[in-house]
């Protein structure tokens, strides 16, 4: 009877997690990180950070996010997306100078969904991202990585607007 009350115990609170919304600790890093918290919706900061990307010449080249697959599953968890953003001239610039560096590329914002129904917009910065390939030589990478944070900048602020 013990391993029973053991199984349904555990089916009980499994039943519970799938059906109660996750939450975690939004702790932020300090270092190479941008945040900015919006009074917008989690789908209008989607769609203003997509609009602000293409009109800053820029491209989403990428999506990828949990909370749809998850609400298929009956798992509701707020709202989270990566969204990939780079440009094809950025991409041969880097290749041609560090083959590793690519690995960074696209490089990503961040939108989560707050409790209160707001959204975040965060990303680490191109120069935190691209820092470990700047070597001695390193000076034509650094300079892609501060006109890429100046882009992502630009970026946000017109999400801002």
């Amino acid at each position: 009877m013990k391993t029973l009350s053991c199984i349904t115990a555990v089916i009980g609170m499994t039943a519970a997690l799938l059906v109660t919304p996750l939450a975690a600790q939004t702790a932020w890093p300090e270092q190479g990180w941008e945040v900015h918290d919006t009074s917008m919706s989690y789908p209008a900061l989607l769609d203003e950070l997509k609009a602000a990307v293409e009109a800053e010449g820029m491209f989403v080249v990428t999506e990828a996010g949990p909370t749809e697959a998850a609400a298929s599953r009956g798992v509701n968890i707020p709202g989270n997306r990566v969204i990939g953003v780079f440009r094809n001239d950025y991409a041969v610039e880097i290749l041609r100078l560090s083959v590793p560096a690519m690995i960074e590329a696209p490089i990503r914002f961040y939108v989560t969904e707050e409790d209160d129904g707001s959204a975040t917009l965060s990303w680490k910065t191109p120069s935190h991202v691209l820092a470990p390939y700047i070597g001695e030589d390193g000076e034509e990478l650094e300079a892609i990585a501060e006109e890429l944070d100046e882009v992502f900048a630009a970026i946000a602020e017109r999400v801002a607007q």
